[in-house]
């Protein structure tokens, strides 16, 4: 597949596609070995990834798909891109390539979207890995009923739609020390070329806004999953996603480790990518050795 702004030595992939719900979505398929299954949030793409899947498709067989509406799938304009759906396209993309075993590995609204497939299949979910995600309701939150103000603002879809407001404005702020450079922030705003390519990234603004019932729900229905191995790999700067997220999912995963990167932001596997790959592959190697032990 050829696109002009795409640096191929960043992201040297073989691009695949599958149609699911009748539009093409784009995804990664990197190595051999136990499946690391890793889904994005917004408004990235597999390319956030790049890094720790170079590192990593040595020792593990790693798969990374762009949401419809993201990336190099399909963006229609008129479609539906509830998180939900988002997590409905998923179950289907995992159940129809007989994904099993699985390392599932989620940022961001990858976290929702992956893991209510994880509750709902606990039984092809191997491991858990999040970087700064969440998975029940902020509305009772102080921190996010002072974000959710800017959710409300009448003129958030003008932005969205014609300023292209989350890669080129929201995405660099939540950064740690490391910023990114204008060469790699072009590939997270040139996936959005026109107006009618940005409903996605609406969609989840939107979504923080609507689903925090269904978040919750998420939360209570956690127990199948609860008990998985679980790795939490946490960017303390981050202003979005703040540690007392990290405190949720650790008292929720009774079953997990952590590690926290004081210097990163949002995006740990953009920021620290060898830290975090390495941190991946001793975690998976201590418990499947621990496994092999019994």
């Amino acid at each position: 597949m050829s696109v002009s702004w795409l640096d191929r030595e960043e992201y040297p992939f073989t691009s695949h596609f599958t149609k699911i719900n009748s539009h093409k979505l784009h995804y990664i398929d990197e190595g051999k070995g136990n499946i690391l299954l890793f889904v994005h949030g917004t408004p990235s793409w597999s390319f956030d990834f790049r890094k720790c899947i170079k590192k990593l498709s040595s020792s593990f067989r790693c798969i990374a798909i762009d949401h419809i509406g993201f990336g190099l799938s399909d963006k229609p304009e008129h479609y539906d891109y509830s998180t939900q759906n988002h997590s409905n396209t998923l179950e289907q993309f995992i159940l129809e390539k007989e994904l099993t075993d699985i390392t599932l590995i989620v940022q961001d609204f990858g976290g929702p979207i992956g893991l209510n497939v994880a509750i709902k299949h606990p039984h092809l979910i191997k491991h858990i890995v999040v970087f700064n995600s969440w998975l029940w309701s902020s509305a009772d939150d102080p921190h996010f009923k002072k974000f959710s103000k800017i959710l409300r603002n009448p003129l958030l879809p003008f932005l969205y739609r014609y300023l292209n407001f989350s890669p080129r404005f929201v995405l660099p702020t939540v950064y740690g020390d490391k910023k990114p450079t204008k060469h790699i922030l072009k590939h997270y705003t040139k996936p959005f070329a026109s107006s009618t390519e940005r409903n996605g990234t609406l969609a989840f603004a939107q979504s923080l806004l609507n689903d925090q019932d269904w978040f919750q729900e998420l939360w209570n229905k956690k127990e199948s999953i609860a008990n998985k191995p679980t790795l939490c790999i946490w960017g303390m700067k981050d202003p979005v996603i703040i540690p007392k997220y990290l405190e949720k999912f650790q008292s929720g995963f009774i079953n997990s480790t952590t590690i926290k990167l004081e210097n990163c932001g949002h995006f740990p596997q953009e920021e620290e990518p060898d830290i975090v790959a390495d941190a991946i592959a001793d975690f998976l190697h201590i418990h499947d050795e621990s496994k092999n032990c019994d």
